[in-house]
């Protein structure tokens, strides 16, 4: 039988349980959204909040950092000048370049002036070190292809967002396997392979886009499909299911996306993958 102490101390543990559940949805609430469309093969919204958050592995210390351009490499950023890149409007790209050897996020992305199929991709960034917002607002950027499919770039390091949405996610598509942020100020790697969609000459799909992403050292997608466009770029509304909106060339473009963080980019460069059994020259056309 319980006496009034033990009645006072349920009721205590009762009311904080309640309103540590009720602060908790709360919280999760806020990471997203629950009214926006189902995403195929999923259970989850568009930038659901309450998707399961990846778990985080704290990476090495270095994996490809400071990596070399191997021989064949197009070198896209040395840290020398930004000749290998434009602004969206095909002027010269204006990001600072610091002396340093590395490029500053400003005044609207850039992409690249050439454009490739199926590459390989290493690049080197760093979110701000002193750290400014939360979530979405927190050192924002992206590495885009043909400015129609996203890799997020953020600050993830002890910080929640909608898991669709966090660094190196196949963004308001598909969470990294894992969080493999450092924390804000140090230099991170990604290494990219992309694989552009195919269409027959009769406008039929027959390939979707898909990227292996290894982010400092861990594999953060494998071979994983877009299942379309990324929203909020390239005419896709943002909350909305990513669509092929319509054929396009294999060759894309690379772009650096400015979110209004300022992101540092440096050491990029970039490997046609060609293909078994063909002469080089063949294979990259």
């Amino acid at each position: 039988m319980l006496n009034k102490r033990s009645i006072a101390l349920c009721l205590i543990t009762f009311a904080a349980t309640s309103c540590g559940a009720i602060l908790y949805a709360a919280i999760q609430q806020g990471l997203g959204y629950s009214n926006t469309p189902i995403i195929p093969g999923t259970n989850w919204h568009v930038h659901d909040g309450d998707r399961p958050q990846p778990r985080v592995v704290a990476p090495a210390a270095t994996f490809s950092l400071g990596a070399p351009a191997p021989a064949d490499a197009v070198v896209l950023f040395d840290g020398n000048d930004l000749s290998k890149w434009q602004s969206g409007n095909g002027q010269n790209a204006s990001w600072r370049v610091d002396s340093a050897g590395f490029m500053e996020t400003g005044r609207g992305g850039i992409r690249t002036r050439d454009h490739w199929a199926d590459f390989q991709l290493h690049i080197e960034f760093a979110t701000p070190s002193q750290v400014r917002g939360e979530r979405q607002g927190r050192g924002n950027s992206g590495v885009m292809f043909n400015g129609m499919y996203e890799i997020q770039v953020l600050d993830s390091y002890n910080s929640k967002t909608y898991p669709d949405g966090q660094c190196g996610s196949m963004y308001g598509q598909t969470p990294p396997l894992v969080n493999a942020c450092k924390a804000p100020g140090e230099w991170q790697t990604y290494d990219i392979i992309w694989e552009s969609p195919r269409w027959d000459p009769n406008g039929n799909q027959i390939k979707n886009a898909n990227v292996t992403v290894i982010h400092n050292g861990l594999v953060l997608h494998h071979k994983r499909d877009y299942f379309g466009a990324t929203d909020g770029i390239g005419g896709v509304p943002h909350t909305s299911l990513g669509v092929y909106r319509r054929p396009h060339p294999p060759e894309v473009f690379i772009e650096l996306q400015d979110h209004g963080n300022p992101l540092r980019y440096r050491n990029i460069w970039l490997r046609p993958l060609g293909e078994y059994d063909k002469a080089w020259n063949d294979a990259v056309k």
